[in-house]
């Protein structure tokens, strides 16, 4: 594996998988991984993983120690911020599943225009549902679970890292027909499917390429193939009509059958 990917795939485990993008990087916590080994950039900008992951990432990047940016929840007794959940007024939802784009772990259920609900369970707490929701019908409400031990830290990131990248595979695979307008930042799939490819604990993230064709040429050979069969079958249709003959309906009945089967694949 390359050393410096595996060195990101390390910082990256210590990240909490929120995906909030409260360190900058709207794409989740694997690009600002990215950032801090190749760009240098600041190891304390993790917000929901506070000072504790701020410390972590200086430790293994033998780097000073700096304050955590700070967060507008009040600190735990782990030393990280009140973790939250995001809850919909259901009564006020009006179904438009702007949230459910937005969630980068697919903790967000419902249908267009039917009621939506946060599975709290899997919820992040990242904020990302709120803004795009045009009711205002979303809050933050402090999780009263109890706060996780280490090794359950570890496996809520593992869980939310594999259902962030099963996102991102799903997002990836409808981004070629994409008509609306997308909620969240353009995703460095390339980054990901990086990473997958080397893990096989995690969802493979291939990246779709839009099938490139030569319309003029295409088009102009269809035209022209069209044109024929239409003349065929008006000249037999014609025919036909002055006299029966058993030969030319059954030649007629072929092209018009031909005409259907490239009229479906011009479409």
């Amino acid at each position: 594996m390359n050393s410096s990917l595996s060195f990101i795939q390390q910082i990256d485990a210590i990240l909490p998988q929120t995906q909030c993008g409260l360190c900058g990087h709207r794409d989740g916590c694997l690009p600002y991984a990215k950032s801090i080994v190749e760009k240098g950039e600041e190891a304390n900008k993790c917000v929901p993983g506070g000072q504790p992951v701020a410390d972590a990432l200086a430790d293994i990047l033998n780097r000073n120690k700096l304050i955590a940016e700070p967060s507008v929840w009040p600190i735990q007794s782990d030393g990280r911020p009140q973790r939250m959940k995001a809850i919909i007024r259901e009564d006020e939802c009006i179904g438009c599943t702007k949230c459910i784009s937005a969630c980068p772990v697919d903790a967000i259920i419902g249908s267009g225009k039917l009621m939506h609900t946060v599975l709290t369970d899997l919820c992040t707490g990242c904020e990302l549902c709120i803004a795009p929701c045009p009711v205002d019908c979303i809050d933050l409400v402090e999780d009263i679970q109890p706060i996780p031990n280490d090794e359950q830290r570890l496996l809520e990131q593992n869980d939310l890292r594999g259902r962030y990248y099963a996102h991102i595979q799903r997002e990836e695979k409808q981004r070629i027909h994409r008509k609306g307008p997308v909620v969240r930042a353009e995703i460095d799939t390339e980054l990901f499917a990086q990473i997958t490819q080397q893990s096989q604990a995690l969802p493979t993230i291939e990246i779709n390429q839009p099938t490139i064709k030569n319309p003029i040429v295409t088009d102009a050979k269809t035209t022209i193939e069209l044109a024929k069969l239409r003349t065929q079958i008006k000249k037999l249709e014609k025919q036909l009509s002055v006299r029966a003959d058993e030969n030319k309906q059954h030649q007629l009945n072929e092209l018009i059958q031909q005409l259907s089967v490239l009229q479906e694949d011009a479409s």
